[in-house]
């Protein structure tokens, strides 16, 4: 499938507004975590507009997760750079993100009158659909990308690491290893048949070579100009912006490179970082987005919506500067015939490392009684048979574990 621009003069096939509104309702609706998330894309992306297919969903997944910074934040900001140029990029992130970063500045500004939501029903309730989601992407990546017996047997493998080693670097190993097998054990007349779709995206070569330089000019500079100027905003930009620079994975791997750059340096007071953990586990959307609340919660200027601002920008700065120096040069490689052979093992590998999610955190953390797991099964049969929208299935699961969890 092309994803080429449709004709008529358009420089993409899509608009900004398009994309930001699809992506606000999924930051309104996309509880789970990073894993879920990008079950949730796919439904949105893949399934249901047809934006990509699922390899093109894959080989995008794969890259962003070798990546340092929030990977499912990475692949919706490449969705809209494909969809709608820069602006598509800016959308993206900007309608993920900021529902749940202007609930926890809420949050930290003291507006905690719903108490803790750690044990309310109606959180029980959408994680349970996370379950649903997650199960229903897997199965539909495995039926496209893993659909003989050696591509079963890597996505299979790959889980079992993971389940072994949870950590974002044995994430990433399982997706280096299953490229060097596809390279060397699946057959290049396979390879040939399963060619991955374009994912064209329109980046100068200039702003992308610029991009990644920018990328580490402000990883090497930011601290020799934090202690020449020892200005607080810059201060606050830095601990931000390396924290993102530095984890892979995203999700809870980041937190503490965050206590670290907060709590330690005495930025952030121990106890407000733990009450703001908290309640970003209640909240759709990126766990990046926990910068937010900690920059209007430092204890020194600049604090408040300046600091959370800052805080904000800067930890999502790296991982835009990555999307768009790499993707260019990403897709010219996609299209070696050797680089096709190790992607058909790294989209394999691409859904084991998804199944092992789908059972731990999503599915440990999801269903926690037999009243869960029956709201979980029921989302599953609303996705796969009945092709209800993902969004949809969050909401009416929510309400029923306000209603009885």
């Amino acid at each position: 499938m092309s994803l080429s621009p449709s004709t008529g003069g358009r420089r993409h096939p899509g608009t900004v507004g398009e994309v930001f509104l699809v992506f606000l309702r999924l930051g309104l609706t996309s509880f789970g975590g990073p894993v879920a998330h990008l079950g949730y894309f796919r439904e949105a992306f893949v399934e249901r507009r047809k934006w990509l297919g699922d390899r093109a969903y894959a080989d995008l997944v794969a890259l962003c997760q070798f990546l340092p910074g929030p990977a499912s934040s990475q692949v919706g900001m490449a969705i809209g750079l494909q969809r709608a140029g820069f602006g598509g990029l800016l959308a993206a992130w900007a309608a993920f993100t900021l529902p749940s970063a202007i609930l926890l500045v809420a949050f930290a500004y003291g507006v905690t009158a719903l108490g803790d939501l750690s044990g309310a029903g109606w959180i029980h309730g959408v994680k349970a659909a996370a379950v649903a989601v997650v199960a229903h992407a897997v199965l539909g990546m495995a039926r496209t990308l893993t659909p003989d017996a050696k591509r079963a047997t890597i996505a299979v493998a790959g889980m079992i690491v993971v389940l072994l080693v949870p950590s974002a670097f044995a994430q990433v190993a399982v997706i280096a290893a299953a490229g060097v097998v596809g390279l060397v054990w699946l057959r290049p007349q396979a390879a040939t048949a399963s060619e991955s779709e374009p994912f064209v995206v329109r980046v100068p070569r200039w702003a992308a070579i610029g991009s990644l330089a920018f990328f580490v000019i402000l990883l090497a500079g930011l601290p020799l100009l934090v202690s020449a100027t020892e200005n607080g905003a810059v201060r606050v930009f830095d601990v931000f912006y390396r924290a993102g620079a530095l984890v892979f994975g995203g999700g809870h791997v980041v937190l503490p490179l965050l206590e670290a750059g907060t709590v330690q340096t005495g930025l952030v007071d121990h106890d407000v970082f733990l009450a703001g953990y908290g309640a970003a586990q209640a909240v759709p959307g990126p766990l990046f987005t926990f910068a937010a609340y900690l920059g209007a919660a430092t204890t020194s200027p600049p604090s408040g919506l300046l600091g959370a601002a800052i805080a904000l920008v800067a930890i999502f700065l790296p991982a835009t500067l990555l999307v768009v120096g790499v993707l260019p040069f990403w897709d010219r490689l996609r299209r070696a015939p050797l680089a096709q052979r190790a992607l058909m093992g790294v989209n394999a590998g691409v859904v084991g490392i998804l199944a092992a999610a789908l059972y731990t955190p999503v599915f440990t953390e999801g269903v926690t009684s037999v009243a869960a797991l029956g709201i979980a099964a029921a989302g599953f049969v609303a996705l796969t048979s009945w092709k209800a929208p993902a969004w949809a299935v969050v909401i009416a699961a929510g309400l029923i574990g306000w209603a009885v969890l």
